[in-house]
């Protein structure tokens, strides 16, 4: 039986449903069956792309239950022209229908397009690039959290969206396809369109996020390892504070980590390291401290490490290498826990570890003897510091004495020597050895590059063993990455065992 109460509730709802609010005035909102062919597509959409395949299961709902939501269009020059629903409009044509169900509107200014907008961004299949597009045009008119509120989703995902919005069209397209991630496509939206132009180019035609990624990677900096403060806002005051900036990562969207502090601005951050080695030799020279740079003698002719020695002597300071100073840190107390991490990959019982860490407390406290007493033993205080990102530490220092006598010098091994003293044969000899010490780096730096791209395939997960053409190619890629270290048939050699041997002697 129904009650009165009950009767007046669903009349109650039914008016609601049948009423809106459209420019702060109650619309009532009546559905009409209007001709297919009087309606029209925005062409200002901003949603460009529809799924054929979903549009074609949706014309086979709509043959058998019809449109179960109406469309909703405003008036124009005779026409109709849709503002929501044009996916239902399109599967309506795919379906053979005359007629759809419609609610006519009428809208001011701008509000046809923000309607559209905020419609389409709460979508769950959004393509990710226009979703960017159209937010970046929201965020003209509302605040990022704004945003966030009125489609629900969460403060950082907007930001990211924001930055996605500033790719190039060149990398939008494998955004759209797939190829490229939308994570990586935020990495590469950090920069102008000209540098992101430029590593379009370098890349080439093929896609490849490896090379991507490594481009990256070459113009952005890990804040937290600066040699500066980041929260210094008068170390270069045009730029302020790293904590506040805009190319700080950390505040572009949850881009390289929760909170994860990340240089955008390659210029900024090379000049600010730049004054903070300028200002560290200032510092040395009132304070009366030594400067030492993390270099040997052994590299010391590198062109990267001259520049470091000639900014020292141009300053005014006495240049002193690892090899003429004896250096004492302030040593670290050892704990269980640091023990622990140390020994990871061993299989160490609680005693065996617990011994590990006596033996590393033992050599802590003689190690903090020596520097406790280091200015007793003639140490003075001194500076060591990185050749390339500048980052020191305090330590105390001693000169080591060297002999004045010629021919000890002369006869001091000859990597110890500079180039100006030794004979014409061994100054080939140094050259040699430098061109191999750089081809060593560079096989490395392949080798590492590699081991990365290994790395990021699917491969790397699975457990089965590597097949004959798995072992040939890498292989080869051993042979490739030390060429000039061996000779090739004795890297093949012991790749393979002694059949390499055993064929090169019968084909002689």
């Amino acid at each position: 039986m129904t009650t009165k109460a009950s009767t007046t509730k669903r009349r109650s709802r039914t008016k609601t449903a049948g009423t809106s609010k459209v420019s702060g005035n109650p619309v009532k909102l009546e559905i009409q069956n209007l001709p297919i062919s009087k309606i029209k597509a925005d062409p200002e959409q901003p949603r460009k792309t529809f799924d054929e395949k979903h549009l074609e299961q949706l014309s086979e709902s709509i043959q058998q239950h019809g449109v179960l939501q109406p469309i909703t269009v405003r008036q124009l020059n005779g026409h109709y022209i849709i503002v929501m629903g044009e996916r239902r409009y399109r599967a309506s044509k795919l379906a053979g229908k005359k007629t759809i169900p419609t609610i006519v509107r009428t809208y001011e200014n701008n509000d046809v397009l923000e309607v559209q907008i905020i419609e389409n961004l709460q979508r769950q299949d959004v393509e990710p690039t226009e979703e960017a597009e159209a937010i970046a045009y929201l965020s003209e008119k509302y605040s990022p959290t704004e945003i966030s509120k009125r489609l629900g989703r969460t403060d950082n995902l907007i930001r990211q969206r924001l930055k996605l919005a500033g790719l190039i069209d060149g990398f939008k397209h494998y955004v759209r396809n797939g190829e490229m991630t939308i994570s990586l496509g935020v990495g590469v939206a950090l920069f102008s369109p000209e540098e992101q132009q430029m590593m379009l180019e370098t890349m080439g035609e093929n896609f490849n996020a490896h090379q991507i990624n490594r481009m990256i990677k070459d113009q952005t900096y890990d804040l937290e390892k600066a040699s500066f403060d980041v929260s210094d806002k008068k170390l270069v005051p045009k730029a302020g504070s790293c904590v506040e900036c805009p190319f700080n990562a950390a505040n572009q969207g949850n881009l390289f980590g929760e909170g994860k502090m990340v240089c955008t601005k390659s210029a900024c951050f090379e000049t600010k390291k730049s004054k903070s080695f300028l200002n560290l030799i200032e510092k040395s020279k009132k304070e009366n401290v030594l400067l030492i740079p993390e270099i040997r003698q052994y590299w010391a002719d590198d062109e990267s490490n001259q520049l470091i020695i000639s900014q020292l002597e141009n300053n005014g300071l006495k240049v002193y290498l690892l090899d003429d100073v004896e250096i004492i840190e302030n040593p670290i107390k050892p704990t269980i826990e640091a023990i622990k991490k140390e020994y990871q990959h061993y299989d160490y019982s609680d005693d065996e570890l617990n011994g590990e860490l006596k033996e590393a407390i033992e050599d802590y406290n003689k190690e903090l003897e020596a520097y406790n007493s280091a200015k007793e033993n003639g140490f003075v205080n001194g500076s060591v510091f990185h050749p390339e990102t500048y980052k020191n530490k305090e330590v105390f220092v001693k000169i080591i004495e060297k002999s004045k006598d010629k021919s000890t010098d002369y006869s001091a091994p000859l990597e110890n020597r500079k180039m100006a003293d030794c004979t014409p044969e061994e100054q080939i000899v140094k050259i040699n050895e430098r061109e191999i010490r750089k081809k060593h780096i560079e096989n490395n730096r392949q080798f590492e590059e590699i081991v990365q791209m290994i790395r990021e395939t699917e491969y790397i997960d699975t457990k089965k063993t590597l097949s004959k053409d798995e072992m040939v190619t890498f292989s080869i890629s051993l042979f490739e990455n030390n060429v000039g270290l061996y000779e090739p048939t004795e890297i093949l050699f012991r790749a393979f065992g002694k059949h390499v041997e055993d064929d090169r002697c019968g084909s002689s």
